[in-house]
C-alpha cells in the first residue's frame, strides 16, 4: 500500500477534530515536531529534577551503603518513574491544548480537547475549562445565526407588503388613496415596533437595559394597563377586568417596564381570545410576592407549544404577531429578580403568571 500524501493525512486529521475527536501526532509528523514544546520544557524539569535525586541517591549510598542504599535507589526510582509519568501526560495535554486554541482562533467551535482521566490536576482543569469555554462559544455562536435568520424573516414580510403596495400605486395599479395608503402605514408601524422590541431584547440580554426603580402600587398598574385596553376589548366584543385581591404592598420596581410586561401579557390575551370571551388582570400577595395574572378564556396554547413560548420568535399557527412579546416580558421581569410562568389547557384559555419580589432583587 502506497503511503499517504502528508496533506491528505492532515486534512483527514482536520476533519475527525472537527467532529469532536482530537488528533493524536505521531513521532513521524512535522506537525508534532514543530509543537513539542512543552515536551522539551518538561523534559529539562525532569532531568534537573533526576539529577538532583540521582545526586542525593549518591550521597546516601556514599555515607550509608547496605540496605539504606538500596532503600533510596527504590525510592528514587519510584519518583522518577511517576514524576516522568505526570510530565509526559502533561505535555502532551498541553501541546493539544495548543493545537486546540489555534483551531479556536481560526474560527471553529467545535473542537474539544476531550476529558483527562490522568494527569496533573491543574492541567485537567485547564482543560476542562477549555472544553466548557468553546462549548458556549459553539452555542452562542448557532444562536447568533439563527438570531439573525430569524430577524430577517421577520423583516422580511412588512418589507415585502410595503414594497408591493407602494409599487402597485407608482404603476398606476393601485389609487394613492387613504385606503390604500393607510396599508403601508400600518406596516411601518409594524416595522417601528419590531425594531423597538429587537432593541429592548437586545438591552435585556446584554444586560444594560436601564431600570428606574421607584416605589409602585401594583394596583394602580393594573388599574391603568385594564384602563388603556378597554377600547380595545371592547372592539373586540372581548369582557376585560380587573380584579384585585386585597390591600398590595408597595413594591420597589422601575413601573414603565412592569407595565409594559402587562400591556405585552393583555395584548397578546386579546389577539387569541375570540368574541364573547373573557381576559382578567388579576393582583394579589403570597409569602414574599406580589403576584399578577393575566387570565384569559381564549383557544389556548399547544402543549407542544406551551413549554417555549417564552423563547425568542416563538409564534402559533395562527398567531400575528411577532413572537417577541412574550420573550421581553421574561428579560424584564427575570431582571426585577422575579419569576413568570404559563399555564394553559388547549382550547379552554392561558393564564400568564407573573412574580415579583416585596423586597425587590
Amino acid at each position: 500500500m502506497g503511503r499517504l500524501d502528508p496533506s491528505l493525512r492532515d486534512e483527514r486529521r482536520w476533519d475527525a477534530w472537527s467532529k469532536g475527536s482530537p488528533p493524536r501526532w505521531g513521532p513521524g509528523d512535522r506537525r508534532w515536531r514543530r509543537h513539542r514544546g512543552f515536551g522539551c520544557i518538561f523534559a529539562l524539569i525532569f532531568l534537573v529534577v533526576a539529577g538532583s535525586l540521582l545526586a542525593t541517591t549518591g550521597y546516601v549510598l556514599s555515607q550509608f551503603g547496605g540496605l539504606a542504599g538500596f532503600i533510596a535507589l527504590a525510592a528514587v526510582v519510584a519518583i522518577l518513574v511517576g514524576v516522568g509519568r505526570g510530565l509526559r501526560s502533561a505535555a502532551a495535554t498541553l501541546d493539544e491544548l495548543v493545537e486546540a486554541t489555534r483551531a479556536v482562533e481560526a474560527g471553529d467551535y467545535t473542537v474539544r480537547v476531550g476529558p483527562k482521566p490522568r494527569g496533573l490536576r491543574p492541567v485537567r482543569q485547564l482543560v476542562a475549562g477549555f472544553d466548557t469555554m468553546t462549548a458556549r462559544l459553539e452555542t452562542d455562536e448557532r444562536q447568533r445565526r439563527t438570531l439573525l435568520a430569524e430577524i430577517s424573516h421577520e423583516l422580511r414580510t412588512p418589507l415585502t407588503v410595503v414594497q408591493g403596495n407602494l409599487e402597485a400605486i407608482v404603476d398606476g395599479v393601485y389609487p394613492p388613496d387613504p385606503a390604500h395608503l393607510a396599508v403601508v402605514l400600518d406596516e411601518t408601524r409594524v416595522l417601528a415596533r419590531l425594531i423597538d422590541d429587537l432593541r429592548t431584547m437586545a438591552l435585556s440580554e446584554a444586560g444594560t437595559l436601564a431600570f428606574h426603580r421607584e416605589p409602585t402600587d401594583p394596583e394602580l398598574l393594573v388599574v391603568d394597563v385594564v384602563r388603556s385596553f378597554e377600547a380595545a376589548a371592547a372592539a373586540a366584543g372581548v369582557e376585560l377586568t380587573a380584579a384585585i385581591e386585597g390591600d398590595l404592598p408597595l413594591i420597589d420596581i422601575d413601573p414603565v417596564r412592569i407595565r409594559e410586561v402587562l400591556a405585552n401579557l393583555v395584548a397578546n390575551a386579546l389577539r387569541h381570545t375570540p368574541a364573547a370571551g373573557r381576559i382578567t388582570v388579576a393582583g394579589s400577595t403570597e409569602t414574599g410576592w406580589i403576584r399578577l395574572e393575566v387570565r384569559d378564556t381564549g383557544r389556548g396554547v399547544e402543549p407542544e407549544l406551551l413549554p417555549h413560548i417564552f423563547d425568542r420568535f416563538v409564534t402559533g399557527d395562527d398567531s400575528r404577531g411577532s413572537g417577541l412579546g412574550l420573550a421581553i416580558a421574561r428579560q424584564l421581569v427575570v431582571a426585577h429578580g422575579g419569576e413568570i410562568t404559563a399555564e394553559s389547557v388547549h382550547g379552554s384559555g392561558t393564564t400568564i403568571r407573573v412574580r415579583l419580589p416585596l423586597t425587590g432583587d
